[in-house]
C-alpha cells in the first residue's frame, strides 16, 4: 500500500509543476489542431484511401497514437531533468518506496494524456471524424490509448534515468517520432515494400492504431468480415497484430511493463551509488 499513497504523492507532485508551465498545457491545446490541419489537410488531400471519401477518419486513430507515443520522449525528457536539478538525488533520501518515483512520473503521463486525448478527440470531431461502433468500444478505445501512454512513460523514465544529461535527452527526444511514423498510423501497409511492411505491422503502435481504428468503428482494419471492402487493406496477408489488434496491444503493453517496471525501479535505486 506505501507504494501506491508515495506514487500517488509523486503523482500529484507532477501535476503541480504544470501551474509553473502553463506552456505545457497550451502545447497539449493547440497541437491537435495543427497535427490535424497538417496531416489532414495538407498532407490528406495528396493521400486516398480506397473507398473512403475521407482520408481524416483513417488518420484520427493514428494521431491518438501519436500522442500517445509522446510519453516516451516527454518522460525521458522530464526525468533528466529532474536528474540535472538534483531532484532525483533528494528523493532517494526521503524514505519513500523506489517504485514510487517511476509510478508517479508515469502516472502523471496517463492523467496528462488523458487531457490530451480529450482534446484530441473534439479537434477530430470538427474535422469530421466520427465513433461508429457506440460508446462502450470507444471508451474501451480511449482506456487502451492511455494504457499504453503510461506504458511508454515507463520505458521513457528509464531511458530518462539512464541518459541523465537532459541536453542528450532533448537532443534524443525528435528520435521517437519515427516509431509512430513507421507503421500503419498514417497510411495503410499494403503498397509498402515487403520488408517495411513487416516492420511496420509487427511495429506495436501499429497494433494499437489498428485496434483504436476497430473500436471506434473507423476504416482499415484487416482481417474483420467483408475485409476486401475495408479501405485500403487487402483481406488476407496481414501480420498477426493487425488481425488481433486488440489482443496484440494488450500483450505489448503488459510485456514492456514487465520489462520497464523493475528496470525503472532498480535504476533510481542505483543511479546515486
Amino acid at each position: 500500500m506505501t507504494v501506491f499513497v508515495d506514487g500517488w504523492t509523486l503523482i500529484h507532485r507532477n501535476l503541480l509543476r504544470l501551474r509553473h508551465e502553463p506552456g505545457t498545457l497550451l502545447t497539449i491545446m493547440l497541437m491537435p489542431m495543427v497535427f490535424v490541419v497538417l496531416f489532414g489537410y495538407v498532407f490528406g488531400s495528396s493521400i486516398g484511401i480506397a473507398g473512403s471519401s475521407n482520408y481524416r477518419e483513417y488518420m484520427m486513430p493514428g494521431l491518438f497514437v501519436l500522442g500517445a507515443g509522446t510519453a516516451l520522449s516527454s518522460a525521458m525528457v522530464d526525468v533528466a531533468m529532474d536528474q540535472a536539478r538534483g531532484a532525483m538525488d533528494r528523493l532517494r533520501t526521503l524514505p519513500t518506496n523506489r517504485v514510487a518515483m517511476p509510478l508517479g512520473q508515469a502516472g502523471a503521463e496517463a492523467v496528462i494524456g488523458a487531457y490530451g486525448l480529450v482534446v484530441m478527440m473534439l479537434t477530430g470531431l470538427v474535422a469530421g471524424w466520427r465513433i461508429h461502433d457506440g460508446f462502450g468500444k470507444a471508451v474501451a478505445a480511449c482506456a487502451l490509448l492511455l494504457l499504453f501512454r503510461y506504458t511508454l512513460a515507463w520505458v521513457g523514465t528509464y531511458l530518462g534515468l539512464a541518459i541523465r544529461s537532459a541536453s542528450t535527452a532533448a537532443d534524443l527526444a525528435p528520435l521517437t517520432l519515427p516509431l509512430t511514423m513507421v507503421s500503419d498510423a498514417f497510411v495503410p501497409t499494403d503498397r509498402m515494400p515487403t520488408w517495411l511492411r513487416a516492420i511496420c505491422e509487427w511495429n506495436p503502435l501499429s497494433a494499437l492504431a489498428t485496434a483504436a481504428r476497430s473500436l471506434f468503428g473507423d476504416p482499415g482494419v484487416p482481417g474483420v468480415p467483408g475485409a476486401s471492402d475495408v479501405p485500403g487493406v487487402p483481406s488476407h496477408g496481414a501480420a498477426w497484430p493487425l488481425t488481433h489488434s486488440v489482443t496484440a496491444s494488450l500483450l505489448w503493453a503488459g510485456a514492456l511493463l514487465v520489462v520497464f517496471v523493475p528496470l525503472s525501479a532498480r535504476r533510481f535505486a542505483r543511479a546515486g551509488l
